[in-house]
């Protein structure tokens, strides 16, 4: 539904992130750290990524922090800038977060939710012209500074959670509860929650000649599916399980989802390109099995 990257530098909005520091505070620069080879080429493959879209530029800036590693969940390291001593001087912004026990309680009485988890969200935020100079950081490669939130810096969570408010305001308290880029939609009724699913601009009309894209998933108790041109949703289809099918194992629950929108969307994909995307990793392997079970082959 929503897509998987950011492409370049967005427009302008009405919050820029800006940095104030306290009186009297001397431009700080501390030197590269050495890395291992596997670092410097994702270094050097991320800052090209980073300068690529925009979102970082050469610097000449007096600042300067150095760069980390961190390791993700997934094995991949991403790039981290270290900002703990820009921080302590760095004057702290007191815009309050939410409660997250407040925001429990407002889920009372809703029974469908829709999450919404920002991708890149701190990239969508401009830093002030005047304080771009401030998060500079040094790398063996040159210097650069952020044109656009780098993670790290002190005020980043409540500066994004004012521009979200800002955003949100009209459907706070009514069906949207947010946490900085964190969005949870709980309308009250079922009616209200497929309308706003279904209605402009989420749905769009198919293209002729764009190929299209079938992202398919089974929760247990029901199959769900997206048919997607560009990034943008054609179509949505679900249908609940039966008593008897929540037993099946799920692989084959997985493969009937897939059957499931083929003969129901048969009318925009035949003839056409198409690609199926699912979650169960295994599922492509049933074209080389020898046998398969009555289930599978109907």
């Amino acid at each position: 539904v929503f897509p998987t990257n950011l492409p370049d530098l967005h427009p302008d909005r009405d919050i820029d992130f800006a940095i104030d520091l306290e009186s009297g505070t001397k431009p700080i620069s501390i030197p590269p750290y050495h890395m291992a080879p596997a670092q410097l080429k994702k270094l050097k493959d991320q800052l090209h990524n980073l300068f690529t879209k925009g979102f970082i530029r050469s610097s000449v800036s007096p600042w300067g922090a150095h760069v980390l590693f961190a390791r993700k969940k997934d094995e991949s390291m991403k790039m981290c800038i270290e900002y703990r001593q820009f921080n302590k001087l760095t004057v702290k912004n007191k815009y309050p977060l939410p409660h997250i026990d407040d925001l429990f309680d407002q889920l009372h009485g809703a029974s469908l939710f829709c999450k919404i988890d920002l991708r890149y969200s701190y990239h969508q935020l401009k830093i002030r012209a005047l304080d771009i100079p401030k998060i500079a950081f040094t790398t063996c490669y040159g210097n650069y500074e952020f044109l656009v939130l780098s993670f790290g810096l002190t005020n980043t969570p409540t500066t994004f959670m004012e521009l979200m408010n800002g955003v949100f305001r009209p459907y706070l308290d009514s069906f949207a509860i947010v946490f900085i880029d964190d969005i949870l939609a709980t309308p009250r009724l079922r009616r209200i929650h497929k309308a706003l699913l279904t209605s402009a601009p989420v749905l769009t009309l198919p293209e002729k000649g764009v190929d299209f894209t079938v992202y398919c998933d089974d929760s247990g108790v029901g199959l769900g599916s997206a048919l997607m041109q560009k990034c943008n949703v054609i179509a949505c289809a679900s249908i609940q399980l039966k008593t008897h099918e929540r037993n099946y194992h799920t692989h084959d629950l997985e493969l009937a989802d897939i059957v499931f929108v083929l003969k129901l969307w048969r009318h925009y994909l035949y003839g056409v390109h198409c690609e199926v995307f699912t979650d169960h990793w295994s599922l492509p392997y049933i074209f080389s099995q020898r046998d398969l079970n009555l289930r599978q082959r109907r």
